[in-house]
């Protein structure tokens, strides 16, 4: 029989006490002092283990605060969605923490580390789904939040699945940080765009000398299929919003997007809604927010979609945009072709798009092989607690990604 074999089953509130935390606003955070969790932290900032707060509150406070010792969970009771209601990080800093009343302090005798992970386990999120208030905050009771039951193996086994989890975690980490590391790279190689093979700074030419508005619009009709594409912000390219047909929408003609035009979002433009339109965007359709500009013969597309993603031309979008409320100021087309950058020869420009395309490919392999990691670890978190994955098993390797 294995070692998991007859785990018992306990509600949460059998095995530890469910406290909610006390109110406090971040007009009340200071320099130093009483260490505070809030519950958008939990949300943001930490995974499943915390050992240094990131947000203090006076000192002189601690007595009317309620507070999370080393080795309680910390658990958000509120988010926007029902998957991140009841995310929990285990505190296992030096002192006590005050935590907010949009939390609850979860008091027991088990592995910290074990309880965290349990939170974020699918067999945990199945009972959750459960007590669950979905309004227009999603909100879970600490009453409720007691009944969910954890299976209860031996503490010498929580202590096992806990080191086989944090492996993996260790590993995501470090691919985590190889891909961030990277993107600095990235980031500080975009200062190239601008420069000669010679290393100088190229000359400058305005936009409306490398490219021009060239607009095609196409008549909505009823019967016909269409593929919209929305434009994300700073310059990620394109996003698929799904086929229509001409008759559900109150457009009477759309604008047509073509392979190597640049394709831009009026509104909100100092995000830097930019982008050059891939092949597979060719003949998506975009409202009349979403301009389209055909490049000079001497403008590489590659290089353009590298700029789009430069911090300097948002900032130049930004000083451009008109209208009076923040959120409705557009940039219009013809102030986008009075930015002026340095523009080297096309043969530099397609040199230095070949580099930073590399940089990209190395950087979308680590994810996928970070995001690959995490189903992984999902399975084999899942596959411990209901012990259709025995320990010794996942401590011999027996963790794969297929």
């Amino acid at each position: 029989m294995s070692e998991q074999s007859g785990w018992p089953q306990k509600a949460l509130c059998e095995v530890g006490e469910v406290i909610r935390g006390r109110r406090f606003t971040k007009n009340d955070y200071v320099e130093s002092g009483l260490g505070c969790i809030h519950y958008a932290q939990i949300h943001t900032d930490f995974g499943a283990i915390a050992r240094d707060p990131l947000t203090f509150l006076a000192e002189d406070s601690r007595a009317r605060m309620r507070l999370a010792h080393p080795g309680d969970l910390v658990i958000a009771a509120t988010s926007e969605n029902v998957l991140d209601v009841g995310k929990a990080v285990a505190w296992l800093g030096d002192d006590d923490v005050a935590v907010h009343d949009d939390c609850y302090i979860f008091r027991h005798g088990l592995d910290p580390a074990y309880v965290s992970y349990f939170f974020a386990s699918s067999l945990f999120h199945s009972q959750k789904i459960k007590y669950v208030s979905e309004t227009k905050v999603v909100r879970i009771s600490g009453a409720n939040l007691g009944m969910i039951q954890i299976p209860v193996p031996p503490t010498n086994v929580q202590k096992r699945i806990v080191e086989v989890v944090g492996a993996v975690d260790d590993q995501t980490t470090a691919l985590d940080n190889e891909a961030g590391a990277l993107e600095a790279v990235y980031r500080a190689a975009t200062s190239l765009l601008w420069c000669t093979a010679e290393g100088t700074k190229a000359e400058s030419r305005f936009l409306g000398d490398v490219m021009h508005l060239d607009v095609v619009r196409i008549p909505m009709e009823a019967g016909a299929t269409y593929h919209l594409a929305g434009v994300l912000n700073a310059g990620k390219g394109l996003v698929d919003k799904g086929a229509f047909d001409g008759a559900d929408t109150e457009y009477t003609a759309m604008n047509v997007l073509r392979e190597n035009q640049v394709v831009m979002r009026k509104l909100t433009a100092w995000e830097g809604p930019i982008t050059v339109v891939p092949a597979e965007f060719d003949g998506f359709v975009a409202s009349n927010e979403f301009p389209t500009f055909t490049l000079a013969e001497d403008i590489a597309p590659g290089w353009m979609k590298h700029v789009c993603r430069t911090s300097r031309l948002w900032s130049e979008m930004q000083s451009r945009v008109v209208g009076s409320v923040q959120r409705r100021k557009r940039l219009n087309p013809d102030q986008l072709l009075l930015v002026a950058l340095p523009v080297p020869t096309r043969t530099e420009q397609e040199q230095m798009a070949g580099v930073l395309d590399a940089i990209e490919r190395q950087i979308a392999v680590i994810r996928a092989e970070a995001f690959r990691l995490r189903q992984a670890r999902a399975r084999l978190l899942s596959g411990l607690l209901d012990r259709a994955i025995d320990v010794e098993f996942a401590e011999l390797g027996g963790l794969s990604d297929g």
